[in-house]
C-alpha cells in the first residue's frame, strides 16, 4: 500500500469479507511508557505502519475439524 488511506481501505475490505487482517503494531517509542526513551533515527520504521498489514497465518476451513 502507498499510504494509510489505502491500508485502511484494504483492511476494511478484507475484514468485511471475513479475512481478519490488522495493521502492524505501533513502534515501541510511540507507546506512552517509552515515548521519552532514547532511540536512533527510525526513518524507515516510521514509514512502515501506514502501509503494512498482518494477514492470517492460518486458514480456517469451515467444517474441517468436524470431519476429523
Amino acid at each position: 500500500m502507498n499510504n494509510k488511506e489505502e491500508r485502511d481501505a484494504f483492511l476494511q475490505y478484507t475484514n468485511d469479507h471475513n479475512v481478519m487482517t490488522r495493521p502492524i503494531w505501533n513502534l515501541m517509542n510511540r507507546l506512552p511508557m517509552y515515548a521519552h526513551c532514547q532511540h536512533v533515527s527510525l526513518e524507515n520504521s516510521i514509514w512502515l505502519p501506514d502501509r503494512v498489514v498482518n494477514i492470517p497465518s492460518s486458514v480456517i476451513i469451515e467444517g474441517y475439524w468436524k470431519s476429523k
